[in-house]
């Protein structure tokens, strides 16, 4: 199938900003930080190394660390020198979570992950040019370390009452769970990674969520009382709904960046659904659009919300930076075509069958008559209430209206798979087995 061309805003630096900080600080990136104008001095001024860390305590990354992924491409855009830290030693760890203490992964488990973590994180930013990207991984520091040295060299210069005031800490201690020596021990780790950078790259900034900032914290106390130096730090703000939910989990399910685990069409129809209170906020973060083009999508929204012409473009900004032009070229195809605004027939058979396992859906016999099909795939409740939709001429097949209740399904569409709709938006997928 040939999908149609699709244009999306180049990765660049919005021009009409006087430094990259202004902007990061326009597009809401920056909820908390060390001293912000040395930090604008910092960016406005020559190249300076970076690093954002991402944990293997998951096969795959997700919307949250997406913020950080975004911004650690804006700052390379900006000229400076970014480095991807996937935490061989620390994930083999994991950072406190606010209420119970985390299931250790087999060093097998994370060592696949950090593969599979580094593949994602490399996707975005340029390993060519000046200031090209550089990917490290701190088990190469920690492994060699023992405990003596850890303790004598590190661990010295941490005290107990500070690290027992971080808020994850004091939010495990507060808990039925407690915390384990290993997960209080985290921050330290952090701060160490912070201090092998600097040493070995002359890295002077570090982001990450702003739920992480006791950690980012780490790192820059541990600088400046082993080297004596100032460094950096820059918290995001947690991106939450308009509504005080938390962004990017659907019934306690977090939406993957990696396609094996949220298809590219279930994360365009994430994004598409984005509330109208919301979406001007997640263009700013999340694509490279221009602050006029948001502005103008920003009036869209006010006059002509019906349209939806702002959740579309995040739809199609997000979508192909994450998983390329040609995948969301074919998920809008298919979100198209199943709504009645294209050809379902000429779609791909694998784009249409995940956007398939994303609706209600039965799997039946060949020859199955639709009747049976609408009541399988819960589009009614019953063969009367089908055959009733079917007389009123509410039910289609593949497109087709079905015209008689002995009409069967047949799997014409490719891939060998149907649609039925019920209405205009009620629709169910069927598969042949």
């Amino acid at each position: 199938m040939s999908t149609p061309a699709l244009t999306t805003a180049p990765q660049a630096i919005d021009p009409t900003f006087e430094n990259v900080w202004d902007e990061i600080v326009w597009r809401g990136l920056v909820h908390v930080s060390t001293d912000q104008e040395a930090l604008r001095a910092l960016l406005a001024g020559a190249p300076v190394t970076y690093y954002c860390g991402f944990d293997p305590t998951a096969p795959s990354l997700h919307l949250g660390h997406l913020v950080q992924l975004l911004l650690l491409r804006r700052l390379q855009l900006a000229g400076h020198k970014p480095l991807g830290l996937v935490g061989g030693s620390t994930g083999l760890i994991g950072d406190p979570r606010p209420t119970a203490e985390r299931t250790l992964n087999t060093r097998e488990t994370v060592a696949e992950w950090v593969d599979r973590l580094r593949g994602q994180v490399e996707r975005y930013l340029s390993f060519e040019g000046e200031n090209a990207a550089r990917m490290v991984n701190n088990l190469d520091w920690t492994a060699p370390l023992s405990a003596i040295d850890f303790l004598r060299e590190i661990g010295k210069h941490y005290r107990v009452g500070t690290m027992l005031k971080k808020d994850a800490v004091a939010a495990r201690l507060n808990s039925d769970a407690g915390i384990s020596y290993t997960e209080f021990s985290y921050q330290i780790l952090q701060g160490l990674d912070f201090l092998e950078l600097y040493r070995q790259y002359d890295c002077v900034l570090q982001t990450g969520g702003s739920d992480q900032w006791g950690n980012l914290t780490s790192g820059t106390d541990l600088i400046h009382r082993v080297e004596g130096v100032s460094v950096h730090a820059i918290g995001t703000p947690l991106i939450t709904n308009s509504d005080g939910t938390k962004f990017g989990k659907s019934e306690g399910n977090a939406i993957w960046i990696d396609a094996e685990l949220t298809s590219p069409y279930a994360f365009y129809q994430f994004w598409l659904s984005t509330a109208d209170a919301d979406v001007i906020e997640r263009l700013k973060v999340f694509t490279f659009l221009t602050r006029a083009e948001i502005e103008e999508y920003a009036e869209l929204v006010a006059t002509e919300p019906f349209r939806r012409a702002a959740q579309k473009r995040l739809a199609l900004e997000v979508v192909a930076t994450v998983h390329g032009v040609e995948a969301t070229a074919a998920v809008i195809a298919a979100s198209e075509a199943l709504f009645g605004q294209g050809d379902l027939t000429a779609l791909d058979a694998a784009t249409l069958r995940t956007a398939l396992d994303e609706l209600p859906h039965a799997t039946v016999a060949a020859g199955t008559p639709v009747v049976d099909a609408l009541v399988a795939t819960g589009l009614v409740s019953s063969l009367s209430e089908a055959r009733r939709a079917i007389a009123q001429g509410g039910v289609s097949l593949d497109g087709e209206r079905v015209e008689d209740d002995t009409a069967i399904v047949q799997g014409t569409l490719p891939g060998g798979v149907s649609v039925l709709r019920r209405g205009k938006k009620t629709l169910a997928g069927v598969f042949l087995g």
